[in-house]
């Protein structure tokens, strides 16, 4: 393909893009019109405010139940973590403890010992 070729085959993509991108960021003029309609402050909400307002509502109590579900999760895995670690130290602290007191009996009584 020459490279006029190529460039003439963009632009004709773009602008068939373009087209078909149009009708879906534009919206009818009476949606237009209706949508940037105030409404007094006084005068009750229509059902699809109503409607609108709570679908945002529930969605944001969803987020922030999962957010603090997530920040819960993740404090208890810390938490189990460092449980695990302090009890890894005070077995290894043990272990060490009756290795070095091993008196050669099982079990390990203090009255087996031998006092010189």
């Amino acid at each position: 393909m020459s490279w006029r070729q190529v460039i003439l085959l963009s632009s004709l993509l773009a602008m068939v893009l373009l087209c078909s991108m149009k009708q879906k960021i534009f919206m009818q003029e009476s949606d237009a019109s209706n949508f940037l309609k105030r409404r007094g402050k006084r005068s009750p909400k229509s059902q699809n405010e109503v409607n609108a307002e709570n679908r945002q509502k529930l969605r944001d109590d969803e987020l922030r139940r999962e957010y603090y579900e997530e920040q819960r999760n993740e404090f208890e895995n810390f938490v189990e973590e460092q449980r695990d670690e302090q009890e890894e130290r005070t077995r290894e602290a043990v272990e060490q403890w009756r290795q070095w007191h091993y008196d050669g009996l099982y079990p390990s009584y203090l009255y087996n010992r031998h006092h010189v």
